[in-house]
């Protein structure tokens, strides 16, 4: 158990025996109490841990398949649960992104308590690595952006963002959806939006999703936040040249809900990044792949660090294109 591990307050009967060895607890960043994940030894001074950021309605947990193959080859790394999401604190009123932001930033500096960090994010999550890199006073080593939207985005995350229909028919429902309905079509749709396949979809992660719509107020409560998470995105980019640390971009070809073409376009807005285009992966690769984000993310932070990597990234670091 690592330094900062011992300072978590754990829940009873959290620590997972095995080779995945994951610790979860919590912890108090910027105000906001959250769950913590950690695998790893602790770091050599000099050295940084990998932290995750998760999705808009996502978790720490949609890290655990990838968390359990970076501890069996002993990188250090954290996912944490964004404010709003996961049993983290609710977010509070006001704008988004500034309390995603303040969060982040104090996370960040947590855990640089031996060397700079590496972030990798996926979609929101990539989002608010992209926004933390452009701060060049925090500890940030390198950064994975993997599938973040706000550049090209699909016409559903278009159409929730201009054209909040679902909250307009929710007002004038004479009688509200029973909970059963939602939750059916929830299952439906979640394993279509986050994987490749949806018929590999994970019921426990499926299951995490369709938990945040147990009923149509809750449903319309979230698309109304992401509405507004939408229309903050318009200018969440601003200051991306001023980013100095190692990118990698990662676009996934099967994702529905923020297109490759978002990948290239980031790639453009800051040169010195690499792109990496995967065909074959879906929204949320650490679901469709977790071996392989693994080790990008684990050849990434080796590259970012300045260091040697025990093993090359087979198939996967190849093919970023500079």
């Amino acid at each position: 158990m690592t330094a900062v591990q011992r300072e978590i307050e754990a829940a009873p009967g959290s620590r997972i025996a095995g080779p995945e060895d994951i610790w979860a607890g919590h912890r108090s960043f910027a105000g906001v109490r959250t769950r913590v994940l950690e695998v790893g030894p602790k770091p050599k001074r000099g050295t940084g841990r990998l932290v995750l950021l998760h999705g808009y309605c996502d978790s720490a947990d949609t890290w655990r398949p990838a968390l359990a193959e970076l501890a069996a080859a002993g990188i250090p790394a954290v996912a944490v649960d964004l404010p709003g999401f996961g049993e983290a604190d609710p977010l509070r009123p006001g704008a988004i992104l500034a309390q995603l932001d303040a969060f982040v930033a104090e996370v960040t500096r947590c855990y640089a308590d031996r060397g700079k960090v590496v972030l990798g994010g996926n979609s929101l999550g990539g989002t608010m690595s992209l926004r933390a890199a452009c701060r060049e006073q925090l500890p940030i080593a390198g950064v994975v952006s993997i599938a973040a939207p706000g550049f090209v985005d699909s016409w559903l995350v278009r159409t929730v963002g201009k054209y909040p229909l679902p909250l307009r028919l929710a007002a004038s429902l004479p009688l509200p959806v029973p909970g059963f309905v939602v939750r059916t079509i929830a299952g439906l749709v979640v394993p279509w939006l986050l994987y490749a396949d949806r018929s590999a979809a994970d019921i426990a992660h499926v299951s995490r999703f369709t938990g945040l719509f147990p009923d149509f107020r809750s449903t319309t409560t979230r698309l109304d936040q992401a509405r507004r998470l939408v229309a903050e995105l318009a200018d969440a980019y601003d200051g991306l040249e001023s980013i100095k640390v190692p990118l990698l971009v990662v676009a996934c070809g099967k994702d529905r809900l923020v297109t490759a073409a978002a990948g290239q376009r980031l790639h453009t807005l800051v040169p010195h990044s690499q792109l990496m285009l995967r065909e074959e992966w879906g929204h949320c690769p650490q679901l469709d792949d977790p071996v392989a984000i693994a080790e990008l993310l684990s050849y990434f932070r080796a590259g970012a660090l300045h260091k040697k990597p025990r093993r090359r990234a087979p198939g996967v670091a190849q093919k970023a294109a500079g």
